[in-house]
């Protein structure tokens, strides 16, 4: 953690990078959670399958504000290649999402409703809260990945 703090203070404008990032993730992550559940809870569709859909509309708006937010100094590069290098990086961060949507949620919904919750809410939660541990687990991931790769051209300027 020292090293990490140590980094930000000496290389502040990819502290901001970071920051820019984790901003952009907070958005996809309204998009992702809300697509899942629009899916699941109104449509029926299993969370799995609603994880899939709601990762690749997440990606997709997570790489165009990180493409000209982010990283503005990459509208340089086709846009094609480093979508999908950004998409590939991305993917393999399914790795860890789909075994955790498919492990963690009923644990936590079969707890809740032999506690009295509704199986509605129940499934609400269990859904939400194994989706917000797959995305912690994959941001980490998503951002050093990405900067350098799909960013590595960007030099990392000490200010």
């Amino acid at each position: 953690m020292a090293r990490i703090i140590t980094f930000a203070k000496r290389n502040r404008k990819e502290a901001k990078r970071f920051l820019k990032f984790m901003f952009v993730g907070a958005l996809g992550a309204v998009v992702d959670f809300g697509t899942l559940n629009l899916l699941t809870h109104v449509f029926d569709v299993p969370v799995t399958v609603a994880g899939v859909i709601s990762f690749t509309l997440a990606v997709t708006h997570n790489f165009l504000w990180n493409r000209y937010w982010t990283y503005p100094e990459s509208r340089n590069s086709p846009l094609l290649p480093q979508y999908v290098q950004f998409v590939v990086i991305n993917a393999t961060a399914l790795l860890i999402r789909i075994p955790i949507l498919a492990l963690v949620p009923n644990p936590i919904i079969n707890f809740l409703t032999s506690t009295g919750v509704a199986s509605d809410a129940a499934k609400l939660v269990g859904n939400n809260l194994a989706l917000a541990l797959a995305v912690g687990i994959a941001m980490f991931w998503n951002f050093f990945v990405n900067r350098f790769v799909t960013y590595r051209h960007i030099k990392i300027n000490a200010d």
